[in-house]
């Protein structure tokens, strides 16, 4: 294996890199809308944030943008600290420690000795550093975190954040208000009165008297006489801030939960919110083509964009209610439902939206439009209404059933399934018509989960998804519904199908499953996110939208499949040839070479050690060459898995180890 790939490493890497786009990546909030919980910058330009999840951002110009770094780990990361631009320090659950020497283009895991939560890091020079934690926990390092030495900080109280001016000279906070002072390099630590009993989260000292401390409902303290006196500043926001940086006494960061970031430049007498975009959830999202879409959430909010979520534009719904559904059918023709049995209507893509009359004061929380002019919109205590005017007129129809209704969709005018929770007849409710609604007939649908999401992609093969990651498919219209196996038991709120084959459902805790043979087999895929997802619509097989929690939305071209890179080599080969991938066992990257001596049509998949498919890594035409792919397994746990080639009639599978 290993002369296999020291022989190809002779082989002259050509011009010709190509990146497919990353699975899942953020259009809303910007740069993304995961928690952030500490921020460190090292002068006024560069800094970097990290968060949940594992996520690093990086800023060289102050934060007007921000670019997301890969940190080797899926363990919230709560602290960071830099000496400098290139080495720098971030902490998190499980006693994490990671080390950077280059700015964060690698990041290096280091042994903590402890299992303990590590919530804030800091380091005066690239050798002296402090991380404090869970439980009164609090480490200290004299070589660069090669190793970590426990100290007595005096209390049980988990802490959160710290920072050091000197080697000497440092501030811990935590719970219920804590402020702990060291003047020895940690030996003592005094406590301090903060003057609030709020959560201290952050601390930001740029010398031993000038410091900056954050914590709950958007809490600012600071002080001039180190801690001695600490003066309440306003925020301007509820949000709970979790990590504060200053790169002199004047310029100065916050970031907290929801993807909130602060700016100061006058020592916080004015913070500044920077981040882009609405944190309101979402609920729903219809694309009536690649680019021309509508999401709809909370307190009545409405986003549009016609550049494929490049840039999501707010419009006013003229309401506060909750929106739940929306459905378009062309560019212009949209309709949005929700709370209390509101009803919106659109002409003119969302230019304006006009209130319709329903009929009902119950709660609508599925709407499906089939044309212009054809739609049933579906809620709470089995309510079902339908238009075939647009909107003009709605017409109760009679569903049988006082179970809440969560879902429609139709697939023609007259074809359609409703579904919902299983409260209080004892098993989800599932219901069909044939004939637009005038008689709905009760299907069984053999669960108990409620079922939140339904997807048809002709009148007899549908899925529907729910709680605890129930997946239900029918090819036959819903005569019988066989139950799948999603592999997980989160909430699954939506789904949307392009083909019979070719799904995608979302759920709790940013969860996103792929299927490519109708529900066979679901395949994880990386969110990037821990936030709820609750719908998600596919324009095609690469191209889909998800929405969710503090107004997420996420997008991707490639079907979800995850970050892959691939190089072109020079060379003729002479014969189809796939490498060993190296290194192996990996985490958690790993490059593959594969060679192929005509143009053909290259297919490379992954899959588990029971044959289930993990994703697509290639499926295209290729011209005669060698190529090189790196594959990242983040997301997975350890194992054997394998990974096979397909071009012409060649065919060769290969083992690879994940070994985290």
């Amino acid at each position: 294996m290993k002369k296999i790939y020291l022989s190809l490493l002779f082989w002259l890497i050509a011009a010709v890199t190509t990146f497919s786009q990353q699975g899942w990546f953020w259009q809303n909030p910007l740069p993304q809308g995961n928690t952030l919980n500490a921020v460190k910058f090292t002068d006024a330009n560069i800094g970097t944030a990290v968060g949940n999840s594992g996520i690093i951002l990086r800023t060289t110009n102050g934060g007007v943008t921000w670019t997301i770094q890969f940190s080797g780990t899926t363990n919230s990361l709560v602290g960071v600290s830099f000496t400098d631009a290139n080495t720098g320090t971030a902490v998190g659950g499980n006693g994490t420690i990671i080390r950077t020497t280059n700015g964060g283009v690698n990041w290096t895991s280091q042994s903590s000795g402890t299992t303990n939560a590590l919530y804030g890091v800091i380091f005066t020079d690239t050798s002296t550093g402090t991380a404090v934690g869970y439980n009164g926990t609090i480490l200290r390092t004299t070589n660069g975190g090669a190793n970590w030495t426990s100290q007595s900080s005096g209390t049980n109280y988990d802490l959160i954040g710290v920072s050091f001016t000197d080697a000497n000279v440092g501030t811990a906070v935590g719970d219920l208000g804590t402020i702990l002072r060291t003047t020895d390099g940690g030996v003592t630590w005094t406590s301090q009165s903060s003057g609030t009993t709020n959560f201290l989260l952050g601390v930001s000292f740029t010398d031993a008297s000038t410091g900056t401390v954050v914590g709950f409902f958007g809490t600012i303290l600071r002080t001039i006489n180190g801690g001695e006196t600490w003066t309440d500043q306003s925020s301007g926001t509820w949000e709970i801030l979790l990590g504060v940086s200053f790169s002199d006494n004047n310029n100065g960061t916050a970031v907290g939960f929801n993807g909130i970031i602060l700016h100061t430049t006058d020592a916080g007498l004015n913070w500044t919110n920077q981040i882009s975009g609405t944190t309101y959830i979402l609920y729903g999202v219809s694309f009536s083509d690649i680019n021309t879409g509508t999401a709809v959430g909370f307190s009545g909010t409405i986003l549009r964009t016609t550049n494929g979520g490049v840039n999501w534009t707010s419009q006013s719904s003229g309401r506060t209610d909750g929106l739940w559904g929306v459905s378009f059918t062309d560019d212009n023709n949209g309709i949005a439902v929700g709370d209390y049995g509101t009803i919106l209507r659109t002409t003119n893509g969302g230019t304006n939206w006009t209130s319709q009359s329903s009929g009902t004061t119950n709660a609508l929380y599925g709407v499906s439009f089939t044309d212009a002019n054809t739609g049933t919109a579906v809620g709470v205590n089995g309510t079902i209404i339908r238009t075939t005017n647009g909107g003009v007129n709605w017409t109760i129809q009679s569903s049988g059933t006082t179970n809440d209704l969560l879902g429609v969709f139709f697939t023609d005018t007259n074809t359609g399934t409703a579904l919902g929770s299983s409260f209080p007849s004892g098993t989800a409710i599932i219901l069909r018509t044939s004939n637009g609604g005038a008689n709905w007939t009760i299907q069984s649908s053999g669960t108990t989960s409620e079922l939140l999401g339904v997807c048809f992609t002709d009148a007899n093969t549908g899925t529907t998804v729910g709680t605890n990651g129930t997946v239900l498919r029918t090819t036959n219209g819903g005569v019988n519904w066989t139950i799948q196996s999603s592999g997980t038991m989160a909430d699954l709120w939506g789904v949307s199908f392009t083909d019979a084959n070719t799904g995608t459902t979302v759920g709790s805790n940013g969860t996103i499953l792929r299927t490519t043979n109708g529900g066979v087999n679901w395949t994880i895929q990386s969110s990037g996110t821990t936030n709820h997802l609750y719908e998600i619509f596919f324009t095609s097989a690469s191209t889909g939208t998800a929405v969710g929690d503090y107004g997420t939305i996420l997008r991707t071209t490639t079907g979800g499949v995850s970050f892959i890179s691939e190089e072109q080599i020079d060379g003729m080969p002479k014969e189809f040839f796939l490498s060993q991938n190296y290194p192996n066992p990996f985490n958690p990257s790993t490059k593959i070479r594969y060679s192929i001596p005509r143009s053909s049509n290259v297919v490379i998949k992954t899959f588990d050690v029971l044959g289930n498919e993990i994703e697509t890594l290639v499926n295209e035409e290729k011209s005669i060459g060698t190529y090189e792919i790196i594959w990242y397994g983040e997301q997975l746990p350890s194992g054997v898995y394998f990974y096979q080639l397909r071009a012409g009639d060649f065919v060769q599978t290969k083992k690879m180890i994940l070994l985290k």
